[in-house]
């Protein structure tokens, strides 16, 4: 796998679109990050780490969906920064998703964060995705 980030959002679309609750994905120090941004921003339920000895891990994430009308919290999950093609992002050109709806998350000198977070810190980065 030449992109694990993209795998991630991946999994996480596909478990949206069968309308599963809890989806399990290979965990990774970046993954983590990404999964606790989404957390704290609303876009899922609750996530736990499993670490297993001698063992990657996996991370399980409890998905966010309406109670009456069943739809997914989480709308587009879009990659922007490839292997091949990195898109970075200095603090006066930060992306704005949506009009400010939505989320770009960047990964920073002071950590993964979200755009807002970003622009209050005054720090730029690598735009990973953005989520809707």
């Amino acid at each position: 796998m030449t992109d694990p980030i993209s795998d991630y959002l991946t999994r996480l679309r596909n478990a949206i679109k069968a309308n599963h609750r809890i989806v399990e994905i290979p965990a990774s120090n970046l993954k983590k990050e990404i999964t606790k941004v989404l957390f704290e921003n609303g876009y899922i339920l609750n996530y736990k780490f499993e670490d297993v000895v001698n063992h990657q891990g996996s991370i399980k994430i409890a998905l966010k969906y309406h109670p009456i009308s069943k739809a997914s919290a989480i709308k587009k999950l879009d990659r922007i920064s490839r292997p091949g093609l990195r898109r970075y992002t200095g603090t006066e050109n930060m992306p704005r998703v949506i009009n400010g709806l939505g989320i770009a998350v960047l990964t920073t000198s002071k950590g993964v964060m979200t755009d807002k977070e970003a622009r209050k810190l005054n720090v730029g980065g690598e735009v990973l995705c953005y989520i809707y």
